[in-house]
């Protein structure tokens, strides 16, 4: 771990499924989903710690996008709960986000890309990044006929889409339409648009995924970077060498429910997740990562 922003050492967790955090930003709890007779998603209890970032795992089918899905709002569970817990100077509260709509769960400060990215490809980069902003005044019917009461957010809102652009390297394509971007630029624009809202806890579904390599570097850095300044980072990905190089903490899930959670090296070594995903060959190169 190097940064100052992280709330607790992922090392002196208890590593077993569902084990409890020393810090969590969000706790899962009895969350089953069903299609038909399968259980995609058959969480008991778990907990994501705060400030770190975090890697789901596990085999195709493993119930990870299902999952990302429920806790987000974009589906809805057969049962269960979870809550945000969130802090402002020494105060802290949590949220119950069971049944909240998509819109109404990013505005607590919980949001998500997808693995097929959501830019509107007819609308230039920087609509795409404006529309990232919450709360904004002069969408009000009633503010929208008084400028004074919006202009002020907007320039704001403008300038902080900018910097991100700039930070994320498609300032040059500012004007472009985001149809023009390639696949990995618009993974760029999709993690920069969602920065918009100043998340405290940014769900990312397997962002490497049809990213060629030089882009990989760049999107890894930038994840590094959100966890450095505070940001808790949940994602999704296949490609080991990238979890086993930036993550802080991993859970695997297979056929719905988390069979393993630790450090890189606890679950490279653990039996049941060699069985159900990695494979002896690979666990065995991942030594080295």
């Amino acid at each position: 771990m190097t940064s100052d922003n992280q709330a607790s050492e992922p090392v002196t967790i208890e590593s077993t499924p569902g084990s409890p955090k020393q810090d969590p930003i969000l706790k899962i709890d009895n969350v089953v989903r069903s299609f038909g007779g399968l259980r995609a998603v058959d969480i008991d209890h778990l907990e994501v710690q705060r400030g770190i970032i975090t890697a789901f795992i596990g085999p195709n089918g493993a119930g990870k996008t299902t999952l990302f899905n429920l806790i987000t709002g974009f589906d809805k569970p057969d049962s269960g709960k979870w809550t945000f817990h969130q802090l402002s100077n020494a105060e802290s509260w949590t949220t119950d986000l069971s049944g909240l709509r998509p819109h109404q769960i990013a505005n607590k400060g919980m949001v998500r890309t997808f693995q097929l990215t959501k830019s509107l490809a007819k609308m230039t980069v920087i609509d795409n990044m404006l529309l990232g902003a919450a709360e904004q005044k002069g969408e009000s019917l009633r503010n929208a006929l008084l400028p004074s009461r919006w202009q002020k957010q907007e320039k704001e809102i403008l300038e902080k889409a900018e910097d991100l652009l700039e930070r994320f390297k498609l300032s040059h394509m500012r004007d472009e339409y985001a149809a023009t971007l390639s696949g990995g630029q618009r993974k760029l624009l999709e993690m920069a648009r969602a920065l918009m809202s100043e998340p405290k806890l940014i769900l990312l579904d397997e962002p490497m995924a049809g990213v060629n390599p030089v882009l990989v570097e760049s999107l890894l850095v930038h994840i590094e970077n959100l966890r450095d300044e505070g940001v808790s980072v949940l994602f999704i990905e296949h490609d080991m060498d990238a979890i086993m190089g930036i993550s802080d903490w991993i859970v695997v899930l297979a056929e719905g429910q988390v069979i393993a959670e630790g450090t890189p090296s606890d679950v490279s070594k653990n039996p049941a997740v060699i069985d159900a995903y990695l494979g002896s060959a690979i666990a065995e190169e991942l030594k080295d990562v």
